[in-house]
């Protein structure tokens, strides 16, 4: 985590007056069965498409709340950066996507047997959306209904 000092005057006054959300309580669930039988799904915030999707729009005011399906196979290094936001420095998940969708590691543990054969998608979506309720309404349970449809027990989420 950066200090604030690093991020440029307009990224600092907007951090400062953001209205963070407070989630409480946390939404959790136990896992019902072992993690070497649990179908495990990525969902990451990295902003990543692949070739022939559309970028995320970074015109939608407070952020485009849209998503796009990672095909479990796809090749991690051809993934194609679309986050909008300035206020990271997308230089080491560009070097390593794995940095922010790391689906070889997570081949790595189903070739070791330690969790079960992955979900046929994962997802990416943008992260920096500054008006989430589009996300929490809409967004977020038509990415929990393809999970589920998907049989996927575990979602591992992946904050960039």
């Amino acid at each position: 985590m950066g200090e604030i000092a690093e991020f440029s005057l307009v990224d600092r006054t907007f951090l400062r007056a953001y209205r963070w959300r407070k989630i409480d309580p946390v939404p959790w669930a136990p896992l019902a069965k072992p993690l070497s039988d649990s179908r495990l799904a990525l969902v990451s915030s990295a902003g990543f498409v692949t070739p022939g999707q559309s970028g995320f729009d970074g015109s939608v005011r407070g952020g485009d709340p849209s998503f796009r399906n990672i095909p479990s196979d796809f090749p991690v290094a051809d993934l194609i950066d679309t986050h909008r936001s300035d206020s990271f420095d997308h230089e080491g998940m560009l070097r390593d996507p794995n940095l922010a969708f790391p689906i070889d590691r997570v081949r790595e543990l189903v070739a070791s047997r330690r969790i079960h054969p992955v979900a046929d998608e994962h997802i990416s979506f943008m992260g920096s959306i500054t008006a989430p309720g589009r996300l929490v309404r809409d967004t977020a349970p038509e990415i929990a209904r393809r999970l589920l449809a998907d049989e996927v027990d575990i979602a591992l989420l992946v904050p960039v």
